[in-house]
Formats: C-alpha cells, sequence, structure tokens
C-alpha cells in the first residue's frame, strides 16, 4: 500500500468512527431540549427524569465527539497538505463559521446548562440546553456546506490554478447542501429515536423480570413499586413515555429521511452520475432499479455483473421522475469521463507514485451497491422496529420475552449502520476525485481535484503506518471509556442521574416532584430544602448538576 492507500484508510476510519457520535449527538440533544421544555411546561416529575438520565447520556456522547473530532482537522494539515492548499480559500469562512459561531455558542451555552441546575432560573435555563443544540445542528450546518462543495463546487473562480471564493452566500445554499442539510438532520434523529426506543425496552423489561410491573386478564399493565431502588410509579412513566417517544421520533424521522434521501439522489445522478450508476451496479443504460445484482461488482468493465432481481422504471423515476427516461450506465459513462478529464493522472511529481498511471473512474461498486442498500434497509428495519413497538405497548409495557429485549437493545444499532453506511457510500462513491467536478451548468466548470494530488507529498508510507496505528490505538481506548460509560449509567436507570432519588425513596410521580414554590430548580429551594420539606444530602450531582 502506498502512503495514499493509507491516508485514506486513516481519514475512513477515523472519520467514521467520529460520525458514530454526531448524530446521537444532534439527534438526542433536540429530544433532551424537548424533554426539557416538557417538564417546565407541565411540572411532571417524570419529564425531569427523562431531561436528566436522557441529558446524562447525550453529555457522554458528546464529550467523546468533540475528543474524536479534533482528529480531523489535523489531519488536513498532516496527511492532506496539497488537499488543504487547493480547498483552503473556500473552507477558511464555513470552516471559520462552525468554530467561532456554532461550536463556542454550542460549549458555552451547554456549561451553563451543565452548571446551571439550581442556579438559573427553569425558563432560562431552558434557554441555555435550546442554544446550545440549535448550535450543534448550525455547527452540522457549515460542516456540511464545506462537504456538499467538495460534492458540488459553487461560488468560486480559478485563479492560478486554485478556487478562490468569490460569492460565499453560493456556498452557503448550494443545491447539495439544501438536501443534505435536512437529510442529516432526519437521519441523527432516526439514532436518537432508537436509542429511546432500545433502552427504554430494556428497562421495562427489566421491571417485570423482577416482578415490578406485572400483566393483568386483559393485557394491560399493573404497575408496581420498590422506591428503595428508585423503581417508582414514575419510573415506569419514564421508560413508557421515551419507548413510546423514541419509536414516534424514529417512524417520522425514517419518512423524513426518504423524502429528502429521494432529493438527494436526484440531484446526485444529475450532478454525480457516476456515483449514482455504480450504487445501482448499472453497467448499460436503462430505466430498473436492480434490488439484487450477482457477480463481480468490482470488475472495471462490468461485464460480469447481472441483475437478478430489479423494478422496471424504478431508477428513471429516482433519477427524472419518469418511467421511461432511460439512465446512463457505466460503461456509457467512462467514455465521457475520460473525454473530460482524461485518460491517464498527469505526468506530474506532485502525484507521486500515481502520476502517469490510468484513471480508474468506476468507484468499488461493491461499497457503493451495498452502501446504498445498507443505508435504505438498515433505516427501514428500524422504522419498522418502531412501528412495532408502539403497537406491543399500546398497553403499557413490554412482553416478558428476554429475545425481544435483545432484539430491542440491538436495534440502537441499525439506525447508526444507516448512516455510517450512507457517509461511506458518498465518500468513496466519488473517486477518483477528492472535489467532484460538475458535469452541468448548475456548477462552476472545471473545479476538481483528483484524490491523488491532495496527499501532502512529504508524508512517507512508514509515518503514515505509525500515525494510524496510534490513532487506532487511541480510538480503541476511548471506544472501550464510551461504552463502559454508557453501559454503567443506562443499567444504573434514573437514579444514575439523580441519586437523590435513592436517598430519599423515590418519587410519588405527581407534579411536586421537581417544581419548587419558592421558584428554584430542580425540586429544591434555595437552602438545599427538598421541596416536600425534607432536607436532602449533598450529593456530587446537587453540586454540579450531572457530577461532570
Amino acid at each position: 500500500m502506498e502512503a495514499l492507500d493509507i491516508a485514506r484508510w486513516q481519514f475512513g476510519i477515523t472519520t467514521v468512527y467520529h460520525f458514530l457520535m454526531v448524530p446521537l449527538t444532534i439527534g438526542l440533544g433536540l429530544v433532551v431540549a424537548t424533554l426539557q421544555t416538557m417538564w417546565v411546561r407541565t411540572g411532571k416529575d417524570e419529564y425531569l427524569r427523562m431531561t436528566k438520565f436522557w441529558g446524562k447520556l447525550f453529555l457522554i456522547n458528546f464529550i467523546m465527539g468533540i475528543a474524536t473530532g479534533l482528529v480531523q482537522e489535523f489531519q488536513f494539515g498532516m496527511a492532506w497538505s496539497e488537499y488543504s492548499r487547493f480547498v483552503g480559500d473556500v473552507f477558511g469562512a464555513p470552516l471559520a463559521l462552525e468554530s467561532l459561531l456554532a461550536f463556542f455558542t454550542e460549549s458555552v451555552f451547554l456549561g451553563l446548562w451543565i452548571f446551571g441546575w439550581g442556579r438559573l432560573s427553569k425558563k432560562l435555563h431552558l434557554a441555555c440546553l435550546w442554544i446550545a443544540v440549535l448550535a450543534s445542528v448550525l455547527s452540522a450546518y457549515f460542516i456540511l456546506a464545506a462537504n456538499s462543495w467538495m460534492q458540488h463546487p459553487v461560488g468560486v473562480e480559478m485563479v492560478d490554478g486554485r478556487p478562490v471564493l468569490n460569492d460565499i452566500w453560493a456556498v452557503l445554499t448550494n443545491n447539495t447542501l439544501l438536501v443534505a442539510f435536512p437529510h442529516q438532520i432526519t437521519a441523527a434523529l432516526s439514532v436518537a429515536g432508537g436509542f429511546l426506543l432500545g433502552i427504554a425496552w430494556y428497562h421495562l423489561w427489566k421491571r417485570r423480570r423482577d416482578g415490578i410491573d406485572t400483566v393483568n386478564e386483559d393485557g394491560t399493565v399493573n404497575v408496581g413499586e420498590r422506591p428503595e431502588i428508585g423503581r417508582d410509579k414514575a419510573d415506569h412513566s419514564v421508560w413508557i413515555k421515551s419507548l413510546r417517544i423514541g419509536a414516534v421520533v424514529a417512524m417520522v424521522s425514517f419518512a423524513g429521511t426518504a423524502i429528502t434521501g429521494d432529493l438527494q439522489g436526484k440531484l446526485m445522478f444529475d450532478q454525480q452520475p457516476m456515483k449514482m450508476a455504480a450504487a445501482e451496479a448499472a453497467c448499460h443504460d436503462g430505466t430498473s432499479f436492480s434490488i439484487l445484482s450477482v457477480g463481480d461488482v468490482g470488475a472495471k468493465n462490468c461485464d460480469d455483473v447481472k441483475a437478478v432481481i430489479e423494478v422496471p422504471g424504478l431508477l428513471s423515476f429516482l433519477a427524472n421522475n419518469n418511467f421511461d427516461t432511460e439512465v446512463k450506465g457505466v460503461n456509457t459513462l467512462i467514455p465521457e469521463y475520460q473525454e473530460a478529464y482524461g485518460t491517464h493522472i498527469p505526468d506530474d511529481p506532485k502525484y507521486g507514485e500515481q502520476a502517469g498511471t490510468e484513471i480508474d473512474y468506476l468507484p468499488v461498486m461493491s461499497v457503493t451497491y451495498w452502501g446504498f442498500r445498507i443505508m435504505i434497509g438498515f433505516g427501514g428495519v428500524a422504522a419498522a422496529a418502531a412501528a412495532f413497538a408502539l403497537w406491543i405497548t399500546r398497553k403499557g409495557t413490554v412482553p416478558e420475552s428476554k429475545w425481544l429485549m435483545r432484539l430491542a437493545v440491538f436495534g440502537i444499532l441499525a439506525p447508526f449502520g444507516a448512516n455510517s453506511a450512507g457517509w461511506i457510500f458518498t465518500e468513496m462513491g466519488r473517486q477518483p476525485f477528492v472535489v467532484a467536478p460538475n458535469p452541468s451548468f448548475t456548477g462552476i466548470d472545471q473545479v476538481f481535484m483528483f484524490t491523488a494530488a491532495a496527499v501532502s507529498p512529504g508524508v512517507s508510507r512508514a509515518e503514515m503506518i505509525f500515525s494510524l496505528s496510534c490513532f487506532a490505538l487511541v480510538y480503541l481506548a476511548l471506544l472501550v471509556v464510551e461504552v463502559r460509560l454508557l453501559f454503567k449509567f443506562t443499567r444504573g436507570g434514573v437514579p444514575s442521574a439523580m441519586p437523590e432519588l435513592l436517598s430519599s425513596g423515590g418519587h410519588d410521580g405527581g407534579s411536586s416532584g421537581g417544581m419548587d414554590s419558592a421558584g428554584g430548580d430542580d425540586g429544591t429551594g434555595s437552602d438545599g430544602s427538598d421541596s416536600s420539606g425534607g432536607t436532602k444530602p449533598k450529593q456530587p450531582d446537587d453540586v454540579l448538576g450531572f457530577a461532570y
């Protein structure tokens, strides 16, 4: 493997790893802010508990997302310096906006939210969370603006062989961005929905296993209590509401993802036709969508690929909104790409060992073809599971089946898989370009960069192997830490975020828990007393809000 190959593996591994945290942070943040809004509006204790429990998991994931995300920007300078020189004039604006405007706002107000429990008024405290969460959404917008420019360059002019920004508004309103952003936000919400559903199912099942909740003859739940371990009636309300909210979020977000994904696909057929042809293993022109193709999908000439199951007219509809317009296949597109961008990498030292080699315009079809289907399939499975969960919990609890519980917990991974597969498809389908050219009038012609030209010229194969190994070890350690933290606080339930529930014997689920008549936040008065009249022991959670 050359330094270029190892650099691509390194960026791919670190990016996909980081992206495991991103959709959960965005989606769960929006859910937690909504839950706290419900608590402020209604004063119901279960919404306070939900806010604190899911808020703790949100913060664990947020912190890990920051730690893993920092690596991405360093790689631009370490392994991809030529790329940085090429796109630097364009990327400077959206990335600066992301750091200086969105990320700083997000960090400041999230800090106020963490340490503001009991110190800020309820509405001001809630406003801090909403500002932080919306800033994270804005941060995603600016990052996607940069990525969308790589998919579809706009708002620039070429000066001495480099794109120079002349219209920041064009970059921030790129049509690729305007469909990619809602697609990503709805995909993030699908991750949050599955996360709530799986964890809540586990706790409802645990209540049944421990004999706390039973089922009446008509199938309705008989909610029990064991307040000494924090398993009171409000605890049941926390989990059944979390499950059903998660299921609704998962179903609605899947619909949003499907609609925005269709719009995004139509743009890609216009802007990156080779990517979409590879996604369909469409070697020849046609109108049929391949449900299943077999053969050597990595073959350069596509001759060995055969469609086993296909839907006539569907590919044409996905690309053109009709059922009879033929879509260009790989064998038609390759000569067009060769005529427009050449048959060989230029014989220039900046291309290193790739200089003068033949250009392979066909992405790895096994990755694009199956990545596209994994993305759709896992998303559909998650939505179907959410619909099933809504139906089976209509009487207030989950079945006693241990296998169903395990499926619900492992089902948390489905939307994560859909998100990761979608990103892998999007980025690998763009090859051999790191900045894709525009074959249509909607972009700027002749703005593109081969991936072979983007890697740092002074980086050796040994250096890349060393850095990749170091990143892999660090990321493995971070993965162990995050998984252990998530498992620890998930298994601990609400008391893991509110230890005072154990010391005070739990609440009765009424609206008084969490609403102080004196105006204090989180059910505590200014003197640290419980709103019920007792004195709460000073615990770390009382001092720091979430013990962070």
